[in-house]
């Protein structure tokens, strides 16, 4: 490599990592997977097996697995664009939900419950919807585990389930959140790099799909993401959750629904599309951004809530 050229350590060799190695070399950055699941990790050794971590001096992502992910960080000895705090913060729906709505952006109605709750309670926190309502784990992605549920009684189904999975002593998170469900929202995916909107894209089920009842507008379930500006005003929504939440590279998940726009969701990390679903600029930024966090010159300290 040459002077000033940079080692970036990526945690997942998917999408993300194809799409952004070409255009962030021609930068003097060069990415490369590093594995850190499914893999066995020696730390008794002479240090040789370790080589493997050395010289890098960037990290792109935290990983997903938090307790591996651990691991590979002390070992690697890099400082992250998104580290653990970053990633927890927005993982964790109600918890971002939570600062933003106490920064004054907004969110739809929510109610955060946490297992084990009375019947009671849980009759309560429904009196507070008009039906339908949308149900989801805390934690998880993809949309996995979200239901709408049109009636009392099959809510209280619902979280029966959910009771049984949150009698695991293993079951770290024993919390999930209640919603309004807006009809017909239209559903974006907006990137931010450092608070700065950088590109977006529209999710759309198809029409079929919409037709037979369809709702979740997720790509991993069959959406389709194309290429948008949004609105000055939504854009502006999601460079104040980035802002509000301290995460430099975010994707913001906004919904809107009869003149209302709201985030949904964010995600510490998001899928790269494809390049001509951002604006132009867009790596220049995200090297920028990249460069900053190795020379720990960048703009703002997750820990914080500033960027």
């Amino acid at each position: 490599m040459t002077n000033g050229d940079l080692r970036l350590a990526v945690a997942t060799d998917a999408e993300t990592l194809s799409r952004i190695r070409d255009p962030l070399a021609e930068r003097g950055i060069h990415a490369e997977f590093v594995p850190t699941s499914e893999r066995t990790i020696p730390l008794d050794a002479d240090g040789s097996e370790g080589a493997e971590f050395d010289g890098f001096d960037v990290g792109f992502v935290f990983p997903t697995r938090m307790a591996e992910g651990g691991v590979i960080d002390a070992l690697l000895s890099v400082p992250w664009v998104n580290g653990r705090e970053a990633v927890f913060r927005s993982r964790h729906k109600g918890e971002a939900l939570a600062r933003l709505r106490r920064a004054g952006v907004r969110v739809p109605r929510t109610v955060v419950v946490s297992n084990p709750v009375s019947e009671t309670e849980l009759r309560e926190v429904w009196a507070r919807f008009d039906p339908p309502v949308v149900v989801k784990p805390n934690s998880t992605t993809r949309g996995v585990g979200v239901a709408k549920v049109t009636d009392l009684d099959s809510f209280l189904g619902v979280v029966d389930y959910l009771d049984l999975v949150h009698d695991y002593r293993a079951t770290g998170d024993r919390s999930f959140l209640v919603q309004e469900f807006l009809p017909d929202a239209r559903d974006y995916r907006v990137m931010c790099v450092e608070g700065e909107y950088v590109g977006a894209v529209e999710r759309r089920l198809p029409e079929d799909v919409l037709e037979s009842g369809g709702w979740k507008h997720n790509v991993h379930r069959g959406a389709e993401a194309t290429g948008v500006r949004p609105p000055a005003e939504h854009r502006e929504v999601a460079e104040r959750a980035a802002r509000a939440l301290g995460i430099r590279w975010l994707g913001v998940d906004l919904l809107v629904s009869e003149g209302r726009v709201v985030v949904n969701e964010t995600n510490a990390r998001p899928t790269v599309d494809a390049a001509t679903k951002y604006e132009d600029g867009f790596y220049d930024a995200l090297a920028g951004l990249i460069r900053r966090t190795a020379e720990g010159n960048d703009r703002g300290d997750a820990r914080d809530g500033t960027v």
